[in-house]
């Protein structure tokens, strides 16, 4: 259990003994499925936990060459997807990368010799046309989406040299969703599945969720061994890997009144959770309930000068005070990736919570954000 008032406010604390818990659940689909488990630096970076990371999954994938070294360095397999690859780069990103996908048959056309000479391992992002991802600016296969090749798009003639298919459109979904995808990919690009050595099923499985149906995840992962023998399956969650492992400690700074009682933090929630404004979604705060549960009503806002830096309103047993501490719950996926230093305020330190004992990992200072200005 981390105690937080032994947290530096403010702060990114991982505690180690619940990304350890993740991934066995992750190690378990692999064994049991027969699948590769690669972790997507998008959702999670820390990449000070690629070691323990190492011991169980069986590499990352990176979205851009600054992923790409970073992937690197786990030692594993690199798995490279993006958009779009740069003339100046994709030398680089090959000369670390394992697989890489195309997002297209003129990225594939126009980068093919450079991939065959290096010997990594091809494919091409396909687009199956449906997804049940609620929320347009996360569903990858919504209509006019520019990710991955679409059946009418799709050119056959140009597969000599890829050696996969890669598609992604879940987002914190479960089994039940891949199933309804897969289903489609099957029906718009099954008869190239058997001429691929692997295929990549993307990210967006939230398979270290408590609901989550893992045993449904690995009958597919089996079923579709079964259909077509040979082929590799890889999945390459993120969010899975940093679920629950970790919060945001921050300190009220202020208490300011006008009409409601506001806390004024020393994080920001535009700069420190944006993912929070950008969904949005309500961050779960420990000890608290929806306004008007508990005695105490507060609306939880940030030290920028954003007018819109708010977390929302939260109410809690006891009133706040100027030094109370607010824990944001589950900030170490995504939320930590997107940080910035907007309006300077002070960017979180980031920790580890292991043996009953806080390790400070890094800390940022005017340094940090001067470096990246000019």
């Amino acid at each position: 259990m981390v105690d937080y008032n032994s947290i530096p406010s403010p702060c990114y604390v991982l505690e180690e003994s619940r990304l350890v818990s993740n991934l066995e659940i992750l190690a378990r689909v692999q064994r049991e499925g027969g699948a590769k488990v690669i972790c997507a630096l998008k959702g999670f970076s820390f990449w000070k936990t690629f070691p323990l990371i190492a011991e169980y999954l069986s590499g990352a994938t990176a979205s851009s060459l600054n992923e790409t070294l970073l992937a690197s360095q786990m030692g594993k397999e690199v798995h490279v997807c993006a958009p779009a690859y740069r003339a100046d780069e994709i030398e680089q990103i090959l000369s670390h990368a394992s697989h890489i996908t195309f997002n297209s048959f003129s990225q594939w056309n126009l980068f093919k010799k450079e991939t065959q000479k290096k010997g990594i391992s091809a494919g091409i992002r396909i687009n199956p046309e449906f997804s049940t991802v609620d929320v347009d600016l996360y569903n990858p296969a919504g209509r006019y989406s520019r990710l991955g090749v679409t059946k009418k798009e799709f050119k056959p003639e140009f597969l000599d040299g890829i050696e996969g298919l890669h598609f992604h459109a879940l987002c914190e979904q479960n089994a039940d969703a891949l199933e309804a995808v897969l289903a489609r990919v099957e029906e718009n690009f099954g008869e190239w599945i058997p001429k691929m050595k692997w295929m990549n099923f993307g990210g967006g499985h939230h398979i270290t969720r408590a609901d989550y149906d893992v045993e449904k995840l690995i009958n597919i992962l089996k079923k579709f061994h079964e259909k077509y023998p040979g082929v590799e399956i890889i999945l390459e969650p993120g969010e899975a890997v940093g679920w629950q492992t970790g919060e945001l400690v921050s300190t009220v700074l202020d208490i300011v009144h006008n009409e409601i009682d506001i806390a004024v933090l020393d994080i920001s929630v535009s700069a420190h959770m944006p993912d929070c404004l950008e969904m949005p979604y309500r961050p779960a705060v420990l000890g608290s309930e929806m306004p008007g549960v508990k005695p105490h009503t507060y609306r939880l806002a940030g030290n920028s000068c954003l007018a819109g830096d708010i977390a929302g309103d939260y109410s809690f047993d006891n009133p706040l005070n100027v030094g109370s501490k607010i824990i944001f719950m589950d900030m170490i996926h995504y939320t930590m990736v997107k940080t910035t230093f907007f309006n300077g305020v002070k960017h979180p330190s980031i920790g580890i919570w292991k043996n009953d004992k806080f390790n400070l990992v890094r800390e940022f200072g005017y340094e940090s954000f001067r470096d990246k200005l000019s």
